[in-house]
């Protein structure tokens, strides 16, 4: 898809509300020879703001128009150091191709994703020559990004600007892994450039004392944003660490759903299902369908515990949620035809737990029923969130597993 296309093109938001218009597309410069890294859309909202969709939160994607998922974070956009608008800065600007010297005038960019769920980068760039004896002036062409001087940061010759172009290419445990040895100066100086979103999977792989130190390091309002953006439940482990008053002050930065989700999970003790679940389920009405169902745990984001089964209730949706009805399994829904309601398929034996319910019962019912995931429901039986069977094992290992061969699980 080429990038000049979504200028313009509405962004609507899961209910099919207009959140705005997309007026720029973010890209992600790097070091080394992969290619750039598209990491979101800088989108017009009323009051002629410019805030910032990740690409993770688009869900439907052509130039027609763009759908997100989730809750979009309102706060003006503020480009980083390592991110380049494509419309704004780099469009129109004077390139030379790498084997020949010519110039050329960069016009517009494709981006391709390799697989479903997988980054946005830039693969073709559309060029225009600017002439000579040999070439025609005005000739337009394609070329591979790598054949053009221009995408990619320069590299100082410090160690770390090295570091920071292997880093992009790992996943989020391997970095935690890697920046365990550094000194937390280091790994702040690290970790800092990357985006907001790639920073949180990292955090989320870390120790409780290293994510508290790092945090504590970053800006205020960058540091907010990053912990918006981690899963619900880490989030709350991390602002459970903070003295009360710094937590609230990260709070009152977040978008207020956000914040009202994890105000609510900081009620409940670590050691409790409430404490472990997330707030953000796969959560569908009874009169949804099959087909709405496998498309809605079709999201790549989803971890695939998550993506287990989906969660039917009663109006709202949003957690806490009107009255839990019951789950429908993946492996149930890929029996049906696509026009059957989730609502004959709901599995009505798996009984919920309370928020209150304890580690060793919540183990224990995994464990005896094969589970991956847990619906968590209040007194009134509305749907609070779900235990994922990744979060089990994350709470019985002690806090440092992660610097330890050998571990002891928490009983």
């Amino acid at each position: 898809m080429f990038i000049s296309r979504l200028t313009g093109t509405a962004v609507f938001d899961p209910q099919g509300d207009q959140l705005g218009k997309v007026r720029d597309t973010v890209v992600h410069l790097r070091h080394s020879n992969n290619p750039p890294r598209i990491i979101g859309l800088l989108v017009e909202v009323p009051q002629r703001r410019l805030v910032f969709l990740p690409m993770s939160r688009v869900t439907d994607f052509d130039a027609r128009q763009i759908i997100s998922t989730g809750v979009v974070n309102m706060r003006r956009f503020e480009q980083r150091e390592s991110e380049s608008r494509v419309v704004g800065e780099l469009l129109d600007r004077k390139m030379k191709m790498k084997h020949t010297g010519e110039e050329v005038t960069l016009l517009d960019i494709a981006m391709e994703q390799s697989r479903p769920g997988a980054d946005w980068h830039i693969t073709k760039l559309y060029l225009r020559r600017a002439g000579s004896r040999l070439t025609k002036r005005g000739e337009k062409f394609f070329a591979d990004w790598s054949e053009v001087d221009g995408l990619t940061l320069q590299v100082q010759g410090k160690p770390f600007d090295n570091l920071l172009t292997s880093l992009n290419d790992m996943r989020a445990p391997d970095i935690a892994t890697y920046l365990a040895d550094l000194e937390i100066d280091k790994q702040v100086e690290v970790i800092s450039k990357l985006d907001d979103e790639r920073l949180a999977d990292v955090l989320e792989e870390m120790s409780e004392e290293t994510r508290v130190a790092i945090v504590g390091k970053l800006e205020i309002e960058r540091a907010a944003d990053v912990i918006e953006e981690m899963a619900p439940d880490d989030a709350a482990d991390l602002l459970k660490e903070l003295p009360p008053q710094k937590a609230e002050e990260y709070l009152e930065l977040m978008e207020p759903e956000e914040a009202d989700d994890l105000r609510r999970l900081l009620t409940y003790g670590d050691y409790t299902a409430g404490g472990m679940m997330t707030t953000e389920p796969v959560v569908l009405t009874p009169d949804a369908t099959v087909a709405e169902a496998l498309a809605s745990i079709r999201n790549p984001e989803l971890p695939p515990s998550l993506a287990s089964q989906v969660y039917v209730v009663r109006p709202p949706l949003d957690t806490p949620t009107g009255k839990y009805l019951g789950v429908a399994h993946m492996q149930r829904l890929l029996r049906e035809s696509p026009g059957t309601l989730v609502s004959s398929v709901i599995d009505s034996e798996l009984k919920p737990v309370g928020p209150n319910t304890s580690l060793a019962s919540v183990t224990k019912y995994f464990a005896t029923y094969n589970l991956v995931a847990l619906p968590v429901v209040d007194v009134e039986n509305r749907l609070l969130g779900a235990v994922t069977v990744d979060d089990v094992i994350d709470h019985m290992l002690p806090d440092d597993w992660r610097d330890q061969d050998e571990v002891e699980v928490r009983s």
